[in-house]
């Protein structure tokens, strides 16, 4: 037999390994370990399973329920459903999914990318096809994690720039929003800028540089105040830049419920939108036109973006040019915006 205790704690051990230590066959190995057939208690059952227990075994349930076959389940993972953002693209995947009689499933992580980890094992656990993340981080290794355990998937909303994606052009939304205030006249334009491990934040961000430095407009540092994607976020953002001593005339927030707190905040501290500060969000949820003062967003197509996952989840071959689906989003102009007075 195989010196168990001469393997490596941090190699991961696979049916292979057992196989090998117990002097058996790859497919017995499988078969015997299989929790859904029935317990055999035969001697070489029993070596198999004191050998699959000391070399530290862990069945791998994603391989397992892939080669299960069709499930028609579609397992999504989001931060969190109470964002109304992640809520639009679980709706828009479900419709996607049901025009070929898919269901989508959904898991949440609090954007904790331990949870992404558990979530993905769960939603694996109940069989699922495959996955669609909108739990993208830069520098996190999960999708590497996911391909070598051979788990399709596909990144939706945000990315990691590798894996397959279907997203909006994140990065022309945040120039069409900042260059829409510069048409109005505005110079000094703040920006809530939303988590920089996001792609969605980062590359609206790029946008806003963009347009800025195209215009030939000076940006003070102090006018970008990093952020979550929450509401209380966005309070305290747009708090700190209308402490400024030379405050910003209009700010870009990178996310409706950004904007919905800055809103808030500026009526709070007894300044009006758009009289003295235009205000500019992104994503276009339902609630921003029908505020007191219908807020300006970019709208993204969530719909297209969910028909674009499903054609990269379904497609064989793939060349670098096609693993990534850019849709366009959209101004929508309203009136939380207003040329500067003079």
């Amino acid at each position: 037999m195989t010196n168990i205790q001469g393997r490596a704690k941090s190699d991961r051990v696979t049916l292979h390994d057992v196989a090998r230590a117990a002097g058996v066959s790859k497919s017995s190995v499988s078969r015997l370990l299989d929790e859904r057939l029935p317990r055999s208690n035969s001697e070489v059952a029993q070596r198999v399973r004191k050998v699959a227990k000391e070399l530290g075994y862990v069945r791998d349930i994603s391989a397992a329920n892939l080669r299960r076959g069709n499930t028609s389940m579609i397992g999504l993972i989001v931060p969190r459903l109470t964002d109304t953002v992640m809520a639009m693209l679980y709706e828009a995947l479900q419709r996607a999914a049901s025009k070929t009689g898919k269901v989508v499933i959904v898991a949440t992580t609090d954007e904790t990318p331990e949870a992404e980890r558990r979530a993905a094992d769960t939603l694996i656990g109940r069989g699922v096809e495959s996955l669609i993340l909108a739990t993208a981080r830069h520098d996190d290794p999960f999708t590497k994690e996911l391909a070598e355990r051979g788990v399709k998937y596909v990144q939706a909303l945000r990315t990691d720039g590798i894996g397959l994606s279907s997203i909006g052009d994140d990065q022309l939304g945040g120039y069409l929003a900042t260059r829409h205030l510069i048409d109005l006249g505005h110079r000094k334009i703040g920006l809530i800028a939303g988590p920089a491990f996001a792609s969605t934040a980062s590359k609206r961000t790029a946008g806003y540089h963009q347009a800025m430095q195209e215009a030939r407009l000076p940006v003070d540092e102090s006018w970008i105040v990093p952020s979550t994607f929450g509401i209380e976020s966005g309070r305290e953002a747009v708090k700190q830049l209308i402490s400024l001593p030379d405050r910003p005339t209009a700010v870009f927030a990178v996310n409706d419920n950004i904007a919905i707190g800055a809103f808030a905040a500026i009526h709070q501290m007894g300044l009006s939108v758009p009289q003295d500060i235009s205000l500019v969000g992104y994503n276009d949820i339902p609630i921003v036109s029908h505020l007191t003062t219908p807020m300006t967003s970019v709208h993204v197509p969530f719909d297209q973006i969910a028909s674009a996952a499903f054609e990269l989840l379904n497609a064989d071959e793939l060349s670098p040019q096609e693993r990534t689906k850019i849709s366009i989003p959209t101004l929508i102009p309203r009136q939380s915006t207003a040329p500067i007075k003079a």
